[in-house]
């Protein structure tokens, strides 16, 4: 037999059984590690098997080592001794043993955790609700903060004055108002085209043809143009905002600026807001004109106006007061969408997951306060005969 072989026959684990006044004595020896516990799976299993009610000692003081594996097999001896009634207590241990059977013990408060009590019917209806105003005015904290941020001033440094480069909001510009303008246009003309087709089929049963201008232009000065003109940014520029800001918490480069003594809302959000506030009211002028050019088109090709009776008409049915009414909101729209975009992007956490999510509520919540805040405008200007 070489020399290696007869170490490990020397060392290999065995458990003695001796009898310990009304109890037994469990002996271990050897290594228990995960490469020689084979040898004394039979043995511990016939000790599991065996019944005792007395005091059992498991005498761990002459092992060599052991790891998880033999651990765990104490641990089971152990389990199985206590589950027949037998009171079990180890000798001989050390921390590294005790830090192995601790990682084996299962928690007490599992088995201690008792089940939830069934929710009442008025609970299950009204907690939800209580949870949706309670995020509600925390949404609306962080709103009020980014904004506050913003009227302050565009601080790239905290307690500093300096302000953004220009070029940045320049850019913002650029990807918000420039390359968003064909589909502004495109979406605008074929509402106008369908706004006065259908008020002209509806009115050729009354003879009044020409009045789907006064339609079209009030309609569409007034209300339909700058909604839908919101609504389409919402879903592309303040999504992507969420996602650029998001995708910034996420890598942690948020918390870089604040290390560096920048200001992220300075940086990141500030350009954003400028950008958007210059951007919706001239998408909004471009998307009036399109869609006023595709309502005098189909009047022409459907009705038969000409577009110099349309201009006419045009004319006479909208006023100053219809253009104003309508730009006024455009402001307000583009800080909403612009707030609720940064609000929900600085929210993300570690996980493409919740980018996905927060993107999501992002464009839901915009197009949602957008259209509540052309409500309000609508009922103000009623009450003040505007």
């Amino acid at each position: 037999m070489s020399l290696k072989a007869a170490e490990q026959t020397t060392d290999a684990p065995r458990i003695d059984d001796e009898p310990d006044g009304s109890g037994r004595r469990y002996r271990l020896e050897g290594n228990w590690r995960s490469a020689n516990v084979h040898g004394v799976l039979r043995q511990v299993d016939q000790l599991m098997k065996q019944r005792s009610d007395g005091q059992v000692v498991i005498d761990l003081s002459d092992l060599s080592d052991i790891d998880t594996a033999g651990a765990l097999l104490i641990r089971r001896l152990k389990e199985s001794r206590e589950g027949h009634g037998a009171s079990v207590r180890i000798e001989g241990s050390n921390p590294h043993i005790d830090e192995l059977l601790t990682a084996f013990t299962q928690d007490p408060n599992q088995e201690a955790a008792e089940p939830r009590p069934k929710k009442s019917l008025a609970e299950r209806i009204f907690a939800p609700i209580g949870e949706s105003v309670y995020d509600i005015w925390g949404n609306l904290i962080a709103a009020m903060y980014i904004l506050g941020s913003a009227v302050r001033g565009a601080q790239l440094k905290f307690g500093r004055g300096s302000g953004v480069s220009p070029a940045s909001i320049v850019n913002q510009i650029d990807h918000m108002a420039v390359r968003a303008v064909p589909i502004i246009l495109l979406m605008s003309f074929l509402i106008g085209a369908i706004i006065a087709q259908q008020g002209a089929f509806q009115l050729r049963y009354f003879g009044a043809e020409i009045f789907v201008v006064d339609l079209v232009g009030i309609l569409q000065l007034r209300e339909i143009g700058v909604l839908l003109t919101a609504i389409m940014i919402a879903g592309r520029s303040g999504s992507a905002i969420t996602a650029e800001i998001g995708s910034m918490k996420m890598r942690e480069e948020v918390d870089a600026l604040k290390v560096m003594g920048l200001n992220p809302v300075g940086v990141l959000i500030f350009p954003r807001l400028v950008a958007l506030t210059v951007a919706l009211p001239l998408l909004t002028i471009l998307a009036n004109f399109a869609s006023l050019g595709g309502a005098a088109v189909v009047a022409w090709a459907y009705s038969g106006i000409t577009f110099a009776t349309f201009i006419s008409r045009l004319h006479e049915a909208v006023s100053l007061s219809t253009v104003i009414a309508g730009m006024i909101k455009a402001p307000f729209m583009a800080l909403v969408i612009g707030i609720v975009a940064a609000v929900e992007g600085l929210k993300v956490g570690g996980s493409a997951e919740s980018l996905g999510q927060h993107v999501t509520q992002s464009v839901v919540k915009s197009i949602f306060v957008v259209i509540l805040m052309d409500g309000l405008f609508a009922v103000f200007y009623a009450a003040i005969d505007f």
